[in-house]
């Protein structure tokens, strides 16, 4: 299993609410853009979520998180939230959110 298909389901319906919004398989996983800029994506079962330079420590902190790692490099300003972490509904939203805000927060592709 690449990814798992009904979280990348979830995200996508969530994030389809945005206008500009497209989606790409990368990284193994899927990628969800907004504007081209990436917001978050799904990779097996966690959530890849782009929080940005400056809210990475506190997205470090909440539970579910670790560090995003491209070939063994850290990716600073990206987290992987792990199933206990999006658990309830809330939490999901509130992830795949905040990676949205930060896409929107960069200037379009």
């Amino acid at each position: 299993m690449a990814f798992d298909e009904q979280l990348a389901a979830r995200v996508r319906e969530r994030v389809s609410e945005q206008p500009g919004w497209s989606e790409r398989r990368m990284f193994g996983g899927i990628a969800f853009l907004v504007d081209g800029n990436m917001a978050v994506g799904v990779s097996k079962e966690d959530l890849m979520v782009r929080v940005g330079p400056d809210a990475h420590a506190d997205a470090m902190r909440r539970p579910g998180t670790r560090l995003f790692e491209m070939t063994g490099r850290p990716s600073p300003g990206w987290v992987l939230v792990d199933p206990g972490g999006y658990a309830d509904e809330a939490e999901f939203a509130a992830w795949v959110d905040q990676g949205i805000a930060f896409a929107r927060s960069l200037p379009p592709k």
